[in-house]
This record gives structure tokens, C-alpha cells and sequence, in this order.
């Protein structure tokens, strides 16, 4: 994992199957969110479809889900795939609770998500 030592949230990105596929790690709250929106934005920026894996992600706040819609929204906006995999419960349960299970193309896994485009 790549890691901002002044970061809680670690993160690893890997070019797979055509996705960037970005792998967080640790909570996704306010302190760590600055963090994880430059590297989603980064992504989105340099024209790649972009997959976020949030099983290794234990908690997310409402600045981090906000991120993941910035995200979303900015990929849609250059006609770029954006979705999430691999969710973990705790996030899950947070993105239901706001409805956005429903706005976010969510898969099970990569293979799934490659599979279904």
C-alpha cells in the first residue's frame, strides 16, 4: 500500500483489465478524506475508468462519501466509468443509509465489474 505517513487511510492503486483500480485501507473520515479525494480526483483526472475497492475500508463518513460522489460525478461527466467493488459491511451499511447503493455502479468483485461492461 502507498501510504501518506500524515494519512490514516493507505491506499494502492493497480492498472487492471483497463480500470485503475484504487484499494483503500483504514477509515475514510475527515481526516482522511483530503487524502483519498485527491487520489479518486487524480485518477478521474488523468482519463482512466476508475474502480474504487472499499473492502478494506472499516469506517466512512459523510466527507468521504462525498468524495466518492465528486468522483462519480466528474467521471461521468468526461464519459468515464466509475464504480465501487469489494464493499465492505461498514460502508455498505453507510451508502444505503443515503441511497447511494443505488446512484454507484456496485459489484462483488473486479472480475464481476469487468465481466458486466
Amino acid at each position: 500500500m502507498n501510504n501518506n505517513s500524515d494519512s490514516p487511510v493507505k491506499f494502492e492503486i493497480d492498472d487492471e483489465q483497463g480500470y485503475l483500480v484504487v484499494r483503500f485501507e483504514g477509515e475514510i473520515d475527515l481526516y482522511g478524506t483530503p487524502h483519498a479525494r485527491e487520489v479518486i480526483l487524480n485518477c478521474i483526472k488523468s482519463k482512466r475508468n476508475t474502480v474504487i475497492d472499499l473492502s478494506a475500508v472499516s469506517y466512512i463518513d459523510s466527507s468521504g462519501v462525498a468524495s466518492l460522489v465528486e468522483g462519480y460525478q466528474l467521471a461521468k461527466n468526461d464519459k468515464l466509468e466509475f464504480g465501487l467493488v469489494n464493499i465492505s459491511d461498514a460502508v455498505l451499511s453507510v451508502l444505503q443509509l443515503a441511497h447511494l447503493d443505488k446512484v454507484f455502479t456496485i459489484h462483488a468483485s473486479l472480475d464481476e465489474r469487468i465481466q458486466a461492461s
